[in-house]
């Protein structure tokens, strides 16, 4: 039996997505959040062998949930539910430890077909991702330069998220059990590490980063291509 849990903001898409895999009959879905600070205790109590996630949950971006989940249960394979087929974010995807990443336009037996091979201890990429090879994509996400995103601290990252958000320092206090003084401290640790000057430099990060998932035409960036669901 391959046990899974489900991790997506938007509780329509989990339950679509939940039919569609407990009609196999030797998959069993064990569990499902819908906020990102919450998928790593999801996994420490039900250790699945696959965690499906969309990428732009709220409160965590998925990239760090997969980097902890990766480091809290290593035997959990990660597959990124995504509508955005940019480079940045496969690339992102593979060097937070993901071992698939399926676009929501693919067809629902690319999804399963995705679970087997995490299951198994193989990495997917979804068409047109698969067009090349995915030694390809490790190679690229290899050689992706440092940035100063890595030099902040676990809790430092979860503030930056949550800021991007728009949340306040009070309500990023009582979302992560801290002070006030403590999260604006946190706060202002990240605008120091990432030498950024205000709110506008710390969106416009985020979204580059892949952290914050806003249409962002405006900014200069690749389009990303409108969402479509998962067909059969």
């Amino acid at each position: 039996m391959i046990t899974i849990a489900l991790a997506d903001h938007h509780h329509v898409i989990r339950q679509g997505v939940r039919c569609l895999l407990e009609a196999e009959k030797d998959f069993q879905v064990v569990g499902e959040v819908a906020d990102g600070l919450e998928v790593v205790g999801l996994i420490e109590r039900h250790r699945p062998r696959v965690l499906i996630m969309a990428v732009g949950m709220p409160g965590l971006n998925s990239f760090e949930v997969t980097l902890r989940v990766r480091r809290r249960s290593p035997e959990t394979a990660v597959i990124l539910l995504s509508m955005y087929s940019g480079e940045h974010y496969v690339i992102e995807a593979l060097r937070s430890g993901a071992c698939g990443y399926v676009l929501t336009q693919a067809r629902s037996s690319e999804l399963i077909r995705a679970v087997r091979k995490g299951a198994a201890g193989h990495r997917y990429l979804s068409a047109p991702l698969s067009e090349h090879p995915i030694e390809v994509w490790l190679q690229r996400a290899r050689s992706r330069a440092l940035d100063p995103y890595e030099a902040l601290t676990s809790r430092e990252r979860e503030v930056f998220n949550l800021v991007s958000e728009g949340h306040s320092s009070a309500a990023i206090a009582r979302r992560l059990a801290i002070s006030r003084r403590t999260a604006e401290s946190h706060r202002a640790n990240v605008m120091r590490k990432l030498r950024l000057k205000n709110q506008i430099d710390l969106i416009r990060f985020a979204i580059t980063r892949g952290i914050l998932t806003l249409p962002s035409d405006l900014l200069g960036l690749p389009d990303r291509g409108a969402p479509r669901p998962l067909r059969g």
